[in-house]
């Protein structure tokens, strides 16, 4: 089986794709009822639909939401074995950056021929370290992209939609890879857990799909967690502090009271591998009233739920201790996990391991510690593993992706194609 590679010049469009790309500000905002969550990923949206309809996709558009959806027709010749037995494949990325950290202003270095060692972040000294990263000691020689150190790099997921257009590009230059009917979709919103809201999975066609959204050289997944957000409110009582004694209900004390209580083991930089977590990532307020907002994560319903449950016992403690104060808990459901989904039907997935062996790597299966747009459009009927991208350290200002890695991304896509090709001959 042919080993897809891109050569110098196709290498050279995909950076340049990707630097176009993640200077374009497209954070979401979980806080916004609208849809999209940010007006600015409109902005990325509206090129990509230009770029789609130079590549061949005609009926490339934007929704109002600001999903964008394209078809490239099949290239199957009447006659051939798997013309007409083909099914529809969606490819998805998503295009806005995580809200958390900073993304305006993005400002791209590219080191070619790495060498090693610490990469240095110009604008504020920090380093990428070798001991924080060990996947840079798979990556000498290869040319890699970070930030100045302000900001994220936002290869979560420009990376996968330059992967994507990068595969479109090369097929419209290599007609001899025959395919079927192929669905693009870029989405808005998958960081706040909405990439999928409005999203029309019927009328988009796909029988099957897969994200590239992932991380490291060579994973498949079929497994995210199962994800709810607890939102607990504190309502307190003000005074002037010089008559607050016996007076005063102070709500942001509270809410520091259930940080606190939280077990230092049910925490995100304490778990790993299969292990849930209660993570309290926002707090705000004031004397008065405050919020806390605390992700819950676990790869079972049940493992979900007991995190729930102790939490449910921290707040009815605290609540007990600060007489006076009213504490209430919302959980909102933001996904769930797709293994059962997809294990159905797993020639979904077993296609996909196929193209990464075909693709000369190994295949690494492991359940992401997170969720993917998969998550949801496989509850929905459209089973969606997540195919590798290449970011690193994504979400924080060390974010960093090799050259390398998202080439060979593009060249599993394209295996993918084949493997499917074959097996509906």
């Amino acid at each position: 089986m042919p080993i897809w590679t891109l050569d110098a010049t196709q290498r050279r469009a995909l950076l340049e794709r990707f630097i176009r790309y993640v200077k374009i500000d497209t954070q979401s905002d979980e806080n916004a009822a609208c849809s999209p969550s940010t007006e600015k990923q409109k902005d990325l949206a509206r090129l990509l639909v230009a770029e789609l309809v130079a590549q061949g996709c005609s009926d490339a558009t934007m929704a109002d939401s600001g999903h964008v959806t394209a078809t490239l027709p099949s290239n199957l010749l009447s006659g051939q074995p798997a013309t007409g037995k083909i099914p529809v494949l969606g490819f998805l990325a998503h295009l806005d950056t995580y809200h958390g950290t900073p993304g305006t202003g993005v400002k791209p270095q590219v080191v070619h021929d790495y060498a090693g060692g610490d990469i240095t972040l110009p604008a504020t000294g920090a380093s990428i370290a070798v001991a924080a990263n060990p996947n840079l000691a798979r990556c000498i020689g290869h040319t890699l992209i970070h930030t100045d150190g302000t900001t994220l790099l936002g290869a979560d997921d420009k990376a996968g939609v330059a992967e994507i257009m990068t595969m479109l590009a090369w097929l419209g230059q290599h007609p001899e890879l025959r395919h079927g009917m192929l669905r693009i979709a870029f989405t808005p919103d998958e960081e706040v857990g909405r990439g999928t809201e409005g999203f029309d999975v019927t009328g988009f066609g796909a029988q099957y799909a897969y994200t590239v959204d992932g991380s490291d050289l060579g994973e498949v997944e079929d497994e995210t967690f199962s994800a709810d957000t607890a939102i607990v409110t504190i309502t307190g009582h003000d005074v002037h502090p010089g008559h607050a004694k016996n007076v005063m209900k102070n709500a942001v004390r509270a809410a520091c009271a259930i940080v606190e209580a939280l077990p230092a083991d049910f925490l995100p930089e304490t778990t790993d591998g299969r292990q849930p977590y209660l993570h309290p990532y926002s707090i705000s307020g004031e004397v008065a009233s405050a919020q806390l907002k605390l992700l819950v994560r676990a790869f079972g319903d049940d493992e979900l739920r007991e995190r729930e449950d102790v939490l449910r016992g921290i707040l009815a403690s605290v609540e007990a201790r600060f007489l006076g104060v009213a504490i209430a808990l919302t959980i909102k459901e933001s996904y769930r996990n797709m293994r059962a989904y997809i294990a159905k039907d797993p020639k979904v997935l077993e296609y996909a391991v196929e193209a990464v062996r075909r693709q000369g790597l190994e295949p690494v299966r492991k359940a992401i510690r997170g969720g993917t747009d998969g998550s949801r459009l496989s509850v929905q009927g459209l089973l969606t593993p997540n195919l590798f991208a290449g970011g690193q350290a994504v979400h924080s200002v060390r974010e960093w992706v090799s050259l390398e890695w998202m080439a060979a991304a593009v060249g599993v896509c394209l295996q993918l194609l084949s493997v499917w090709t074959e097996k509906s001959s």
